[in-house]
Order: C-alpha cells, then structure tokens, then sequence
C-alpha cells in the first residue's frame, strides 16, 4: 500500500476509532505531508527505512534548524503511523531498531500571575450582567476554564446534559475518548451553570451545545480564542491572554495551594503524571522568584557576616 493510501487510512483510524480531536488531526496531517515531501516519492511504508528517518531527523535539525518542540511532535506522529501501518501490513516499523536522540527543550507553561488572572475574573464578573450575550458567555467561559483547567475544545464541546441538576460537576469530553468529571467548588459558577441548563430546558433543549452564540450556534475554539484576546487588551493586560494560558493557570494555582499532584491529573484529564510534573517546576519558579523578593540574607545583614569571615 502506498504512502498516500496509508496516510489516508490512519487518519480516518484516528478521528473515527480513537476519537482523536480535529486539531489533533489536521497536526498529523501537516506532519505526515510534510514527511512525504522530504521522501520525495509515495512508496510503501514497508520501503521506509530507518536510515530515512534519521535523515528526517537530520534534515529538521540540520538544514531547517526546527525547534525542538516541533521535532518531537513530529516523531510521536511518525512513531503511531508506522506502529499502525506495521500491525496492519504486518513488517516491523523502521523504529523498532532506531535509537534517537531527539532534542528535548524544558519549557515552562506559560501562566497569568495572580494579579493578571485577579485583574481577568474581577472585571468580567463585575460586568458580566450588563454586558451583550457574547460577554456574559465569556464571562462564564473563562471562570469555568480557571476553575477546572479544562480545555478550550472540551469547553465547546459541553452539552446541556453533560451539566449535573445542581451544577456542581460536569461531564468533561477529553482528548483520545477519555471522559472524566471536575466539579465546581464555587457556589456562584455552580448558579450560572444552573441557570443555563435551566434557560436551555425551557426552550425544550436537552443535549445540545451548552454555550452558544448571538446566532444561537455552539461557540467554537477560535471565537473563545479572539474574545478572550480582545477583552484582555481592553483592561490593560499587557500579555496576550489565551485559554490554554488560564488552563496552566488553574494547574498551577492548584498545586501552589497544596492540592496533591494525582487530583490535578486526574481534573486536566493527564494520562501520565509526568505531564501533570511540569506544574511543579512552575511552583519551584514561584518559589525561587518568592524568595529573591525576600532575600532573607540582605534582610539579616549578610554583608557584615561576610567581611567578619574575610577578616
């Protein structure tokens, strides 16, 4: 089977048997297209050899000088591709005897502080009531976002009968088919989600799009995105805000406050607590910038300890 058929039939695996996101999708789309291009010819996946990968590898590094961040995601792609080309056709995928050393890059997820998101919530809870329809939406978007850390595409994706009677949990659709609950703790977001299951029900909806537009559509990722970004600029944030920056946000705050790091994983819907570790190394961060605010020593009068040692 050639590389085309091949690609065609892994995403149609992915999107229909595992249930992956169509953000997920269109990824490995671009990454599998962008594979086939540096092969430069559509053969068989059973033709592809180890040392064509190391040439990929090479050449992203190399002549293109990728990010790190980009070239792993692309071999995670390449790595399900072949695992399922392999089974299906039955060879052995060309990464069973390659050992590679990809670039790793530790970066930390991006985060408001706790005056930005302070700044965020007071000011759209202020105005959510006098606001347009679109408004008061976001409103509720973002304090749902804060509360549970859920994603911008699992918020979308909410039903009306995803929400519990008295609004205290929902049913959260997550990536790779995973469905997981968060609760809400806060009594005036758990009246809001109330009142919408409520204004929806009375108009005879029971499972449809929780949120909607002005247009009375289920609201998508980019009009969440665009929103959350213009609202940010109109009260002076001077970063632009985005929904996963509030999803690292609630991580973080979360285990800042002491909540064990296995209720943070399982309320992000994290398969593997190494993803979920990456929030400690924030909190670490927190730590050492806390501490040179405080700078116990210069308080102490540390220069006069070090001249006497000197003398």
């Amino acid at each position: 089977m050639q590389f085309r058929v091949s690609v065609c039939d892994f995403l149609r695996h992915c999107s229909i048997e595992r249930q992956l996101s169509p953000h997920t999708g269109r990824a490995y789309t671009h990454d599998l297209d962008d594979f086939r291009k540096f092969l430069g010819v559509d053969i068989a996946p059973a033709e592809i050899s180890s040392a064509a990968i190391s040439g990929y590898l090479e050449d992203m590094l190399g002549r293109r000088k990728l990010a790190a961040t980009t070239v792993r995601r692309r071999f995670a792609c390449l790595r399900a591709f072949f695992r399922y080309c392999a089974e299906r056709e039955e060879f052995s995928s060309p990464f069973t005897t390659l050992k590679l050393q990809l670039p790793r890059r530790k970066r930390l997820p991006r985060t408001l502080s706790r005056l930005e998101i302070s700044t965020l919530m007071t000011s759209l809870n202020l105005f959510a009531d006098v606001r347009s329809h679109d408004d008061r939406v976001l409103a509720t978007a973002v304090s749902l976002m804060v509360a549970t850390g859920i994603r911008v595409g699992e918020l979308c994706r909410l039903t009306v009968d995803d929400v519990s009677p008295d609004g205290s949990s929902c049913r959260i659709h997550g990536k790779g088919s995973r469905d997981r609950i968060v609760y809400m703790s806060d009594a005036m977001l758990r009246a809001t989600l109330t009142r919408y299951v409520d204004e929806r029900r009375r108009n005879g909806v029971s499972q449809g799009a929780l949120f909607l537009n002005r247009l009375g559509t289920a609201i998508n990722p980019q009009s969440i995105r665009s929103r959350l970004r213009r609202y940010s600029r109109q009260i002076g944030l001077s970063r632009r805000v985005t929904p996963h920056m509030l999803r690292h946000t609630a991580a973080t705050l979360l285990i800042e406050t002491g909540v064990d790091i296995r209720f943070v994983q399982r309320l992000l819907g994290h398969s593997s607590i190494a993803t979920t570790e990456i929030y400690t190394h924030v909190s670490d961060e927190a730590l050492r910038t806390t501490l040179e605010r405080a700078n116990i020593l210069a308080m102490l009068g540390s220069g006069h300890v070090r001249d006497r040692a000197h003398s």
